[in-house]
């Protein structure tokens, strides 16, 4: 099922643009990629969680271990792989909880998004929507998973300065290219980039940027490592 799972009237104000759309969206909203018909792909969830302060609306946000064996020490979401008998909620809930400490009674569901698939992965994912009504202390479980976590403010996602597109060259004259952030000392690019790049825009929260700014990723995650590496992002920012 995609969609709502609450009236949108019961998800705050600046959520319900997000909510009321859900039921609308299919995997074409957020990419090119298809799950295959044949052979049945690996389910995975991710927690797409929305909380909010006196500045507005945040989304959580975490850095894998530079020492994971695959996407090592990108920018994600909260989220993996379905275990037997789990739903995309259940999912989303528990691995969050897993990797950030989150506490899943302070969360609340409010919309399933398209499954969409990561070719690179092998892993269709299903993309939770939730509140955070009773935000709770965050930050790596397990350092061996985990380098950092942080709320990160949409508005500063938002912001132009902050946004950029990153290319990935493949020798014949193409190759990958998609939406990136540096925001908060985190280089956000890949599946969560391209996610949140559609989310902005379908939450009414994105400004113009200046999408013809087009970055090598190898020479702009390195550029970044360099800015950073004399100021980590704190855990829970």
């Amino acid at each position: 099922m995609t969609g709502p799972l609450v009236s949108p009237a019961e998800a705050p104000r600046w959520l319900r643009g997000l909510v009321e759309v859900s039921a609308t969206l299919d995997a074409t909203t957020f990419t090119r990629f298809s799950v295959p018909s044949t052979g049945p792909a690996r389910r995975a969830s991710v927690l797409v969680l929305f909380g909010a302060d006196a500045d507005g609306p945040d989304v959580l946000l975490l850095r894998r271990a530079d020492t994971l064996g695959s996407h090592a020490g990108q920018v994600a979401f909260p989220g993996g792989g379905a275990e037997d008998g789990e739903g995309p909620v259940e999912t989303a809930l528990r691995e969050a909880r897993e990797e950030t400490g989150v506490e899943p009674s302070g969360v609340r569901p409010v919309a399933l998004l398209p499954e969409l698939y990561v070719p690179v992965s092998g892993f269709a994912v299903t993309p939770v929507l939730a509140h955070w009504h009773r935000p709770s202390p965050v930050g790596p479980v397990d350092y061996r998973e985990t380098a950092a976590v942080a709320r990160v403010p949409v508005a500063d996602l938002a912001d132009p300065v902050n946004r950029f597109q990153v290319h990935r060259p493949d020798g014949r004259g193409g190759g990958w290219r998609g939406p990136a952030f540096e925001v908060g000392g985190l280089f956000v690019w890949g599946f969560t980039g391209g996610l949140l790049s559609v989310l902005l825009d379908l939450g009414g929260w994105s400004r113009e940027w200046d999408h013809t700014d087009v970055r090598d990723l190898d020479t702009a995650l390195a550029e970044h490592e360099a800015r950073t590496r004399q100021a980590p992002v704190a855990d829970g920012e």
